[in-house]
């Protein structure tokens, strides 16, 4: 072990929490404040910008959800948390592969998947602070799965179908739009995002569906 490693895990880790639910905050603050962890939360917040004001900052590592309900990008917000020496450990409701992907290519070292024991994410804070990046298992399989990912091989009628929809339009709206009926536009959907989820690539809600026509150039980033 490194002398550098062995200071950081001498010394408690100064850490920060940002996610859109309060309960969600105050119960990572809980499991992650407990002696053995060896970290000390001291900021726990549902905005990005009260990280940014907060007397605590800069941290040694931001614990960020990578859906953050607001209008600043993720890699944005990385790029910002880096430039002051911070280490970025992303959040996520899902641990497809696509979204594991997009994290670590923002900057984030890892992403923990918030169905995760919490143990995974002290871990993956520790590694954080000495600046590697220490995935759980899921995460590494997610990894794994999308340097390995199958081509989702859709056909031009499904991609077209899964483009409308993701920006918005209703079913009715696609069926429109392609000159067909309303259950053959359905069906188009259904069809690729099954043809996805084959690939290993959940698209089973709109918000997985939008980031992904983010991250694919379908759509413009909000």
């Amino acid at each position: 072990m490194t002398a550098a490693a062995t200071e950081t895990r001498r010394r408690r880790v100064r850490v920060a929490l940002v996610d859109d639910h309060q309960l969600i905050v105050e119960g990572l603050a809980a499991r992650l404040s407990v002696p053995r962890a060896h970290i000390e939360v001291v900021a726990a917040l549902t905005d990005w910008n009260g990280l940014l004001e907060h007397p605590a900052f800069p941290v040694d590592v931001a614990v960020v959800e990578f859906g953050l309900e607001d209008d600043v990008p993720f890699e944005t917000k990385v790029q910002r948390l880096a430039s002051d020496g911070v280490a970025v450990v992303a959040l996520a409701r899902t641990r497809d592969a696509a979204t594991v992907h997009a994290a670590l290519t923002a900057g984030a070292l890892t992403l923990v998947p918030k169905s995760e024991p919490a143990e995974h994410l002290v871990a993956a804070v520790h590694a954080a602070a000495e600046g590697r990046a220490r995935h759980a298992p899921a995460v590494q399989e997610a990894l794994d799965a999308w340097a390995n990912r199958a081509d989702p091989n859709l056909g031009r009628q499904e991609l077209t179908a899964l483009q409308l929809y993701a920006q918005g339009r209703s079913v009715h709206e696609v069926a429109v739009h392609m000159a067909t009926t309303d259950q053959t536009a359905k069906s188009y959907i259904k069809r690729g995002r099954r043809k996805y989820r084959t690939a290993g690539i959940d698209l089973g809600t709109k918000v997985l569906l939008r980031r992904h026509a983010i991250r694919e150039g379908w759509i413009p980033p909000e």
